[in-house]
Parts: structure tokens; sequence; C-alpha cells
């Protein structure tokens, strides 16, 4: 080998290695100190790009799984405020039952009447109130003519979407159909419908009488186009307590008994128009549960997807600890050993000077 001075390549050949164990620890001390084995394009570009779509793909996941969970709880509020609109229609019926037994004067039936009358008002009360985060639960009328305030903020004519995928494409959607938010107002639950009522002829054989809701408010001083209004209202609770309604002029009209046997539907008759609100109530809660379930599985669907993509990021980016731990050692080992050997390589050349 020729001996020189001014060209010293072990000198060379050891500053480079020396450079690159500096260089491979470093990059293990960064990889330990994050964690991640990509940390920049640099380290893995084409994983760089991946991992950043499935970051981003997760995130939105997550706020997926948020989405669904507050979904749900939009209809579980429907559900409890239909819980207590269930209730009064209950209590009216027991009321309505209680005033068809023929055994009450005026005086009792006007009792009766009273909190039949109250408990109708705190069903139009309760459905106009009831709203999650601004969405009016109770009160989409499907009529054109109705102003906008009616339908319910957030609501469309297609009910309520819920973004529950990473997507714009209806996969990714759940739509909470507009069905489960009409209106639970007295004058959209009671909105028409027949009846039987059962009377005696002359020889007192039975009498089976088909009859509708407006001949029975009718007969009681309403009708289904006064519902909206309190009279209407009164009118109402009349008919549940065998009375019959006369409007005044100002203030609450008066109550007689209905003593025409061949328009005293009353009670009796009121009866089965109560069962087909409730029944009505009932169908549109099962509905809700039907929507709760379908949102409670896209839930546990983001959930098994951001997983098994949780996994596969770990998988690509995440630092393997122990591999890289022994990498550090042996980098951290090259080094010392490079910078021991290059200042060994930066004496060589002095050797000339035994020559001279």
């Amino acid at each position: 080998m020729t001996l020189t001075i001014n060209t010293n390549i072990p000198s060379l050949i050891a500053q480079r290695n020396l450079q690159n164990a500096t260089n491979s620890l470093n990059t293990s001390l960064e990889r330990l100190t994050t964690g991640y084995k990509i940390n920049k394009a640099a380290d893995n570009a084409a994983g760089y790009s991946i991992a950043d779509i499935w970051d981003t793909h997760i995130t939105s996941l997550d706020v997926a799984t948020d989405n669904a969970s507050t979904g749900i709880d939009l209809l579980q509020t429907a559900e409890q405020s239909y819980g207590i609109l269930s209730d009064h229609l209950q209590r009216i019926r027991d009321l309505t039952v209680q005033a068809a037994n023929g055994t009450y004067g005026s005086t009792s039936l006007k009792a009766i009447q009273s909190e039949i009358y109250a408990r109708l008002q705190e069903i139009n009360r309760v459905s106009a109130n009831s709203e999650f985060n601004g969405v009016k639960l109770m009160m989409y009328i499907d009529d054109p003519a109705q102003s906008a305030k009616n339908k319910g903020i957030g609501m469309t004519a297609n009910g309520i979407d819920i973004q529950v995928g990473l997507y714009a494409d209806n996969n990714s959607v759940i739509n909470m159909d507009v069905e489960l938010f009409k209106s639970a107002q007295i004058s959209s639950l009671f909105r028409g419908g027949t009846t039987y009522v059962y009377t005696k002829d002359s020889k007192g054989d039975p009498i089976k009488t088909e009859v509708s809701l407006n001949q029975v408010l009718t007969a009681a001083g309403g009708s289904i186009a006064s519902l909206n209004t309190q009279d209407g209202l009164r009118a109402m609770a009349a008919a549940c307590s065998a009375l019959k309604y006369t409007p005044a002029t100002s203030g609450e009209g008066t109550y007689t008994m209905l003593a025409d046997e061949t328009t005293n539907y009353g009670a009796n008759a009121m009866i089965g128009f109560v069962d087909n609100a409730i029944e009505e109530l009932s169908r549109r809660v099962t509905k809700i549960g039907a929507s709760q379930n379908r949102i409670q599985s896209a839930v546990s669907a983001i959930d098994v997807q951001s997983q098994n993509l949780t996994s596969s990021l770990s998988t690509l980016r995440d630092t393997d600890v122990a591999s890289e731990s022994s990498k550090y050692i042996q980098s951290q080992i090259l080094q010392q050993a490079s910078a021991t050997l290059l200042a060994t390589a930066n004496q060589s050349p002095s050797i000339a000077l035994n020559l001279v």
C-alpha cells in the first residue's frame, strides 16, 4: 500500500463509517423517543402517505361514532317524551271509561272533564317543547301550507340524516325517517277514523252503529277542525266525559249532560278513538326502537372498522421497541469503534516522518 501524507484513505473510510453509525444512532433515538418508525416522508415515502390517510380515516370514524351516539341520544329523548304522552293518554282512557259508567252526575262528570282537558293541554305542550339540540322531535307537519317552524328545526322532508361513515354516499348515512318525528299534537293524534257504538232498539235488541270521530265531537259541541283551539279541546274532553260543551263569547263555556240518545255517543265512543291514539304512539315508539337498534349496529360496525384500521396503522407506523433498541446499541458500539479507529487512522501518515 502506498504511503501518502495528503490523502488519508483509512481516515476517510473511518469518517464515513462514523457518519453512518451516527446517522443510524440518531434515527434509532428518534424512533425510540417518538414511538414511530415513520416520522417523516424520507423514512418511508409510501408508508408515510398510507399512514396519513389511515390516520385521517380513524379520526373520522371516531367522529362517526359520536354522530351515531348522538343520534341514539336523540331517539331516546323522543322515546321518553312519547312515554310521557302515553301516560297521559292512558289516564285519559281510564277517565273516559269511568265517565262511560253512567253512575255519575253532572258535577262528577265535569270534574272528569277538567282533568281530561288539562291532560290534553299537557300533551300539546310536551309535544311542542320536546326537542334535542334545537331539533323539534314531535312537530313535523306534512303540509306545505304550514310555516317552516312547524316542521322542526333541522328537519327536512326526508327526516334526519346521521353520518355514520367516511364518505358522502348513501352507504355512509342512516336516515331517520320523518315519520319518527311527526306531530304529536292532539289534532295529529286524533285525525279521524271510525268506531262502533252499541245501543238497543225499541225491542231491546242490540244495534251496532259505526260513527266517525267528527260525529262524536260534533255531538259534544266541537269538531275535528276545531281541535287546534282551546274550545275544541274542551269539547273533546267533554265528549270523553259524556258531556256537551257550549262555547261562550269569552272565557270557558258551559257543560250539559248528553241526553239525546241518538247522538249520545260520548264517552263510550271515545274509548275507541283514545285507543287509536295510543296505538299510534305505540307504532311510533316501535319505529324509534328499530332505528335505535340500526344505529347501534352501525356503532358496532364502526368500532370494528376503527379497531382493524388502528391495528394496521400500528403495524405500519409504530416502532418495534425491541428491534430498535438492538439497532440503537449496535449503532452506539459502531460509533464508538469508528471514533476510536478514526483517531488511529489520523495518526497513520505520521509514520512517514520516520522515513525522512
